[in-house]
């Protein structure tokens, strides 16, 4: 080969080899610098770590502390550097709205076990909490516990229709399968305890089912009865059959003088 072809085809490739270099240099000497990230202050809050519904327990596998811009995090919120106990401390509390999973825990938003406004808040909707005077004769010798489920009693005392003998004691199941809410102020079992003995029971009904022992309450005595675990799913209330045996009545022949009185079949 020429000598003098070759000398002059390493000149070329040298003087292209520089040309890209100065290129390169002169392109990123003319990007502009990429600007730094500016990292805004975080503090952790404690937000719904799954979708928590109305009326639902709070438990601490539900929550979960998350970073969040200091400059939001107003003073409604619950800080962990303030309250680092906090889902120990909300644990068993009650939704008073829906929380979705994400969303920051307010004070504002739960009611605590122990705080006004929780029978409102374990009540469903449509119901009416209705407390009733119990004894432990009448309240099953204190083995009654809040959500167990009891049947109503209902019992008055009439004089003898012919006038001698003793008086005469009408019962009558008014209620049945109704939930216990609470015993006196106790909305739950305590810890270890099979018997709560109380002097009020709180029971769980229907506006209809709250008049008709409202009603009861002012001419007779009430006694609850308590029923299985296994009857929750049974029906509840006040059946035709039980309705209807208030208003039949015979008539009793003693002594050749007809007397009017209350028969249940």
């Amino acid at each position: 080969m020429n000598i003098a072809r070759v000398v002059v085809l390493t000149i070329a490739l040298s003087a292209g080899g520089v040309a890209a270099y100065l290129a390169r240099g002169t392109e990123e000497q003319s990007r502009p610098a990429a600007e730094p990230v500016v990292q805004l202050p975080t503090v952790e809050i404690l937000v719904a770590k799954s979708d928590i519904g109305l009326g639902q327990p709070v438990k601490p596998e539900n929550l979960q502390w998350q970073a969040w811009p200091a400059a939001s995090a107003g003073s409604n919120l619950i800080n962990r550097a303030s309250q680092a106990e906090a889902i120990k401390e909300i644990a068993g509390s009650i939704a008073r709205s829906p929380l979705f999973a994400g969303e920051p825990i307010r004070e504002q938003k739960l009611v605590r076990a122990n705080g006004s406004g929780f029978m409102a808040a374990i009540l469903p909707t449509g119901s009416r909490a209705l407390s009733i005077e119990i004894s432990p004769e009448s309240g099953a010798g204190g083995f009654i516990l809040p959500n167990d489920r009891v049947d109503v009693i209902f019992s008055r005392r009439e004089k003898n229709p012919d006038g001698n003998g003793p008086d005469v004691v009408q019962s009558e199941i008014i209620l049945s399968n109704i939930r216990v809410l609470a015993i006196d102020q106790a909305p739950k079992e305590k810890e270890g305890s099979n018997s709560l003995v109380g002097r009020t029971a709180t029971l769980e009904l229907k506006p209809e089912q709250a008049e008709t022992l409202t009603r009861a309450r002012q001419s007779g005595t009430l006694s609850l009865a308590l029923r299985s675990i296994t009857d929750v799913n049974a029906a509840e209330g006040r059946s035709e059959d039980q309705a209807q045996k208030r208003s039949q009545s015979v008539n009793v022949v003693r002594y050749g003088v007809a007397n009017q009185t209350t028969a249940q079949k």
